[in-house]
């Protein structure tokens, strides 16, 4: 059992085991409360249970990876995000295997991104890199590591294989949305789950989860998600993708048609089952090949894309648009939509260049009259 310590204002957690007979112990102060100090002291008792803790840690750092995502993350993420996670580990055993977490520095771990990105894409690279580092700063909490060798990190990756944001401009995104609205029949939910991404950005999975209960007067409710696999409700991606989405009242008034389903679930079809990926996907291409929009690579989730670039085009901010994606922060927004707001920055410069000119125009003036006098 761990023991807290009070030490003047702060308190201290200390955890004992033994490793071939011989007594360890693990302690940390400064914990300003008792509360604080047996969080942590819980934290190290359920890593000595998974023979995961140790004084000088000689645990490889592809496993330590792994034993952290156990221990703090596997529970509260979904099944896709699972599959990132081990994705993650399994390039961390190909190009670090067998390093102690102890060993690790600067100097290797530059060298494994500059090997991985060499082949992979800047979203990739960049993704796998938060994912190591939130590793490692839990790792410094714990006191299983003394130095960040990750922080200042510079991403390599190869251009060639970056793909700009595939995304409809604005006509496009009329020419679909009116189409949408043309050729709507409950019956096929399809389509109307298509109008609903063009209007909030929202997730697949998200829209899948949704009854009626989470749809009110001006907003939807983000509270779940949809596992097609199993049919069945599961959390959403993480905890900051719950929130509430307001929703222009002309796609409220559509998805209304649905209604006539008589089903909890708001994307029911006559089939009684929800539209998977695959057939929203077949759906999508089909109007785009209906309208002459030439987009191969374009799916579902480039609608979420289109949303953003829609929002950035009429000025909206980014931290209100992170909001609205379900972000944990902004800069997760500004990673995934480097290209687009780089785009939009370009623009907004040279409104900004013609907006610092109006403050020299007295200026100008005065130095034109001067010259004429």
């Amino acid at each position: 059992m761990g023991t807290i310590i009070k030490r003047g204002k702060t308190y201290r957690a200390t955890v004992l085991w033994y490793e071939d007979g011989v007594r360890k112990f693990k302690s940390k102060s400064g914990f300003k409360t008792k509360r604080e100090a047996q969080i942590y002291a819980n934290e190290l008792e359920n890593l000595k249970a998974r023979n995961f803790i140790s004084q000088n840690s000689k645990t490889p750092f592809p496993e330590y990876f792994w034993s952290w995502f156990e221990t703090y993350k596997e529970s509260s993420v979904s099944e896709r995000t699972k599959l990132t996670y081990k994705n993650t580990f399994n390039v961390l055993k190909k190009h670090l295997g067998g390093i102690p977490i102890e060993e690790m520095d600067r100097r290797l771990y530059r060298k494994f991104i500059a090997e991985f990105g060499k082949d992979h894409a800047k979203s990739t690279v960049s993704k796998f890199n938060s994912l190591y580092h939130a590793c490692v700063k839990d790792a410094m909490y714990d006191g299983d590591m003394t130095k960040d060798f990750i922080a200042g990190t510079d991403i390599v990756y190869n251009r060639k294989k970056t793909r700009k944001i595939d995304y409809l401009n604005i006509e496009e995104t009329k020419k679909l949305t009116n189409y949408l609205t043309d050729t709507l029949n409950h019956n096929f939910t399809a389509k109307y789950m298509i109008l609903l991404a063009i209007a909030t950005g929202a997730r697949l999975g998200e829209m899948q989860a949704l009854t009626w209960k989470d749809i009110n007067f001006h907003t939807i409710d983000i509270n779940k998600s949809w596992n097609e696999t199993t049919k069945k409700f599961q959390p959403t991606k993480n905890e900051s993708s719950k929130r509430i989405i307001r929703v222009n009242q002309n796609t409220l008034d559509y998805l209304q048609d649905l209604k006539q389903n008589n089903h909890d679930m708001v994307f029911i079809n006559q089939y009684n089952t929800i539209p998977t990926s695959s057939a929203v996907n077949k759906t999508l291409r089909m109007c785009l090949k209906e309208l002459g929009i030439d987009k191969p690579s374009f799916h579902f989730h480039s609608l979420r894309h289109t949303h953003v670039a829609y929002l950035l085009s009429e000025n909206i901010d980014l931290y209100i648009i992170s909001k609205r994606l379900g972000h944990s922060d902004i800069s997760t927004t500004s990673r995934v939509y480097s290209y687009l707001i780089d785009e939009y920055k370009n623009r907004a410069d040279n409104k900004i260049e013609n907006i610092v000119d109006k403050l020299f125009d007295d200026t100008v003036d005065d130095k034109k009259n001067s010259i004429n006098y």
